[in-house]
């Protein structure tokens, strides 16, 4: 009979019905005496009439009361109210294991946390020697947290078929309904749900704890792959699959579960209970090692051996697998050490979310912690800006650094416990614990860091100057390397194990660098490889990049010298792949250097055209008739090149090196600004100057701007009119300021933007009245709108941060990139005064938002853009390698 709420049982007032099962019906209710909410399971009428029924329901009474367990239900009392038997337990909010599995399998991660759970339940009980004999995910609870974000916890319910050890030691082997009327059987015969039943049970013998590790085998199977370990179209079938068959490979069913998870479930699942863990005990402490040091599934060294054109639709197909089947975005590897000698192991990791990783300039995104436990990397996901994430390799998740947002060249602390970085034009550091943050120096253009015990810090502020030094602690910075190199741009610093040398490259072009030893005691340098960033390895290596090879080769920390020939451990596919080393681990990106391409897309992100096919590209400009492409291209050196859209033609614009880049199209399309590096074609004294040549190379390229003191300079926009060019530079302090050069007149350039903050990107509006620019005034950059030439008004136009402005050439839209790479369009109003609409996102794009690059054009009519966007084989995951050394064997 129900009850209706507002019935009471004793002290309990029913509130409502819960559910219904074989063996009662439950119902919220609450305790009128400690006023708190419980819920109340009654034996039905027609079972309570039974003396062995009635019996039954008292051993599951006292089976719940033995426990005091996070993960058992807790029984609070047990009574009889006018004929009616009922159970009080905590009333538990949630749903079901079973409910949660309508909805598709749980991600690894999680399902992890819910098997150790669920064993830790079972082995309290086994303990106590009860077994549950019918376990199944109907029978398990997910818990909802106070907190949102926070997981569910599983709890183990209705021991109502358990085995008290005290009351039926004679081996009377009651026989007990399931609690699901589905499973059903005749009375006093088969006990449990037929999916999840060991073969003994189904053969009418004694279960014991190893029949609860069979049905335990069966749980984890469905939760992570979403489909029953045993089925069949009938009874008959479903008992001879149980009793003669073996379900397909979780890791098979589901590529991210680890190969480690597959014998774990295959053991519990063997046929003979001898076969089986012995106890839930052994199977908790087995689970427990498995989240510790998570294992890959089936990724091994020789995969190291595949060619670039192999492993990209590899990564492809893996990628679109994982979003396909809402897993964990990562594969995963047990993070024991691997003794030298032994055949390496390979994982990759995804990035998080629907993200992806990013590369700020020809910066490392990521470095290894000394000691090779841990990853800093810098990745964007589907909702924020690219940022430092801290990556356990024996975690199977990353977790962001706050305060990070458009980070650059990562780097730990001798010690593992801080990361350094760049962003907005400083150095910085972050606790990885506490996330306190520190800002140390300017360092408009940095090219890397490097960190010692003794809390010093080498690093690179930008092209035109030597490495500098500073305390970890804050303080006065000062010059390292002086003048050793001269006319190089010094970057890639890396302490070797004394502390006190450190390696370091100086580069004549962007891809003719030197490495060179320097020392915090000396201002002499020795070199001693002739091939830029090199990375020092603790197993008594240095790697470097060949081409499309890593490569390794013997040093000598204490002597300073390298040994033997060059071997190849990887193949990275292109050049500029990022990597980094630490003890016994290698990561790296493979393919993931400059390679793009450049596509027509309309207004709602369609591509409508390849415009250039994949390839290097960068700074990618396009000329005001829409019909020719200026971009940067590497090779041995940095040159600008052009494309002609009509024929698909490539042409070389710039010849003398060392580098050539960030071009500019003049309003009538007949010139060509680009910024050129150090050393200057005269000798004198280094820097970015901007020059310029007529586009069809009538002319020698001659100098458009060239100052004394040396500073960087890019030009970023040529007004319609051609009266101005804007370009952005560094100031005394390192800061970037927007400047303006008059293209007639005294043509004396002045400062726009000067201030304390990063000014950069600036665009003239089509009728010159305006212009838009990128500032990090307000911490991350924003897009703002100054007027001109007089500043008498300003105005922020982007709301959660935003970089590279571009006006629709009829002046109503401006548009940009939103930290999660939307492109956002905002409408202007018509007026004296600058009005305009809020801005709304057009479409998603995989563009990179790094602050001061060219990644997109706007199209004459405004209808189209030209989008320089990643091509597929740069979009690979990160290869981590454990035991590297051993692939030098190979």
């Amino acid at each position: 009979m129900a009850l209706l709420t507002g019935a009471r049982l004793g002290p309990y007032e029913i509130i409502a019905p819960l559910g219904q099962g074989g063996m009662g019906e439950v119902y919220k209710a609450r305790d009128t005496r400690l006023d708190r909410i419980v819920a109340i399971k009654v034996l039905p009428e027609q079972l309570a009439a039974d003396p062995q029924f009635r019996q039954r329901f008292e051993h599951e009474a006292r089976a719940i009361a033995a426990f005091n367990h996070p993960h058992i239900c807790t029984l609070h009392d047990i009574g009889r109210h006018d004929s009616i038997d009922f159970l009080v337990m905590e009333c538990l909010e949630g749903e079901t294991l079973a409910d949660r599995l309508r909805t598709g399998p749980v991600p690894v991660e999680q399902a992890l946390q819910f098997a150790i759970q669920i064993a830790d339940a079972l082995d309290r009980a086994h303990r106590a020697g009860i077994v549950h004999r019918d376990l199944k995910p109907g029978n398990i609870f997910l818990v909802r947290s106070g907190a949102t974000s926070a997981p569910p916890t599983a709890k183990l319910l209705d021991f109502g078929l358990s085995k008290g050890g005290t009351a039926v030691a004679s081996g009377s082997g009651l026989s007990m309904l399931p609690t699901s009327p589905a499973g059903l059987t005749a009375q006093g015969t088969i006990l449990g749900t037929f999916q999840y039943m060991a073969p003994e049970q189904l053969e009418g013998d004694e279960a014991d704890a190893r029949t609860d590790i069979f049905a335990f085998g069966a749980v984890v199977y469905e939760i992570v792959t979403g489909k029953k370990a045993f089925e069949g179209k009938s009874h008959a079938s479903l008992i001879s699959s149980i009793m003669s068959s073996q379900p397909t490979a979780i890791s098979k069913v589901q590529p991210v579960a680890p190969a480690a998870l597959d014998r774990v479930v295959q053991t519990c699942l063997a046929k003979s209970r001898d076969d089986r863990f012995q106890s839930a005990h052994d199977l908790l402490l087995q689970l427990r090692w498995l989240a510790e040091a998570p294992l890959t599934a089936a990724v091994t060294a020789p995969a190291v051996r595949q060619t670039s054109r192999e492993r990209v639709p590899w990564a492809i197909a893996v990628a679109a697998l994982l979003v396909a089947i809402g897993a964990l975005a990562l594969l995963f590897m047990w993070r024991t050490p691997v003794p030298q000698g032994i055949e390496s192991k390979q994982f990759v990791i995804l990035p998080p979310g629907k993200g992806s990783f990013s590369s700020p300039g020809n910066n490392s995104p990521v470095a290894l912690s000394p000691d090779g436990r841990q990853l800093v990397f810098i990745a964007s996901d589907a909702e924020s800006a690219s940022r430092l994430w801290i990556r356990p390799l024996a975690s199977l998740t990353a977790r962001p650094l706050p305060g990070t947002e458009y980070a650059s060249s990562p780097f730990w602390s001798a010690d593992g416990r801080s990361v350094g970085f760049f962003a907005s034009g400083k150095l910085k550091t972050i606790d990885v614990g506490s996330g306190a943050s520190q800002t140390l120096a300017d360092a408009a253009f940095p090219l890397g860091g490097t960190w010692n015990r003794q809390g010093v810090i080498v690093f690179s502020a930008d092209l035109a100057r030597p490495l500098l030094r500073v305390s970890a602690a804050g303080g006065a910075v000062s010059p390292v390397t002086q003048d050793a190199v001269p006319g190089t741009v010094q970057g890639a610093p890396s302490f070797l194990p004394d502390g006190r040398h450190f390696l370091f490259s100086a580069f004549r072009g962007p891809n003719t660098g030197t490495t060179y030893v320097g020392s915090l005691d000396s201002n002499d340098v020795k070199q001693v490889h002739d091939t830029g960033a090199v990375v020092y390895s603790s197993a008594g290596y240095l790697l470097f990049e060949r081409g499309p090879k890593l490569m390794a080769q013997t040093f000598d920390a204490s002597k300073l010298t390298t040994t033997g020939e060059a071997v190849a451990i990887a193949d990275i596919g292109s050049p500029f792949s990022p990597f980094s080393v630490a003890a016994d681990t290698l990561v790296y990106r493979p393919g993931a250097g400059p390679l793009t391409e450049v596509a027509w897309v309309d207004r709602s992100g369609r591509t409508t055209s390849i415009a250039a096919p994949q390839g290097s590209y960068e700074d990618v400009t396009l000329s005001l008739d829409d019909t020719r492409l200026a971009f940067a291209r590497t090779s041995t050196t940095m040159d600008v090149w052009t494309r002609d859209l009509q024929r698909q033609i490539d042409s070389r614009f710039t010849t003398r090196p060392p580098l050539n880049n960030v071009p500019l199209w003049s309003p009538d399309g007949q010139t060509l600004a680009f910024a050129s590096a150090v050393p200057p074609r005269d000798g004198s004294a280094g820097g970015l100057s901007i020059y310029q040549r007529r586009s069809n190379m009538s002319a020698a390229e001659e100098v458009l701007l060239k100052l004394d003191a040396p500073p960087i300079m890019f030009p970023s926009d040529w007004s319609s009119d051609n009266r101005f060019l804007t370009y952005y530079r560094t100031d005394p302090k390192n800061q970037l300021d927007e400047w303006v050069l008059p293209l007639t007149g005294d043509k004396k350039p002045f400062a726009l933007l000067h201030s304390e903050f990063n000014e950069s990107q600036g665009q003239f509006s089509p009728d010159v009245k305006w212009i838009a620019y990128t500032s990090d005034e307000s911490g991350a950059p924003q897009v703002y709108v100054q007027s001109f030439p007089t500043l008498t008004e300003k105005r922020q136009v982007s709301a959660n941060g935003g970089s590279q402005p571009r006006w629709n050439r009829n002046g109503k839209e401006l548009f940009y990139l939103a930290p999660d790479r939307k492109l956002m369009v905002v409408t202007i109003k018509p007026g004296a005064t600058f009005d305009f609409d809020a801005p709304r996102p057009l479409f998603q794009t995989t563009l990179e938002v790094a602050a001061l690059r060219q990644t997109y054009s706007v199209s004459r009519d405004g209808q189209r853009f030209l989008l320089n966007r990643p091509a597929e084989a740069a979009a690979s995951p990160l290869t981590v390698v454990l035991n590297w050394p051993a692939l030098l064997k190979r």
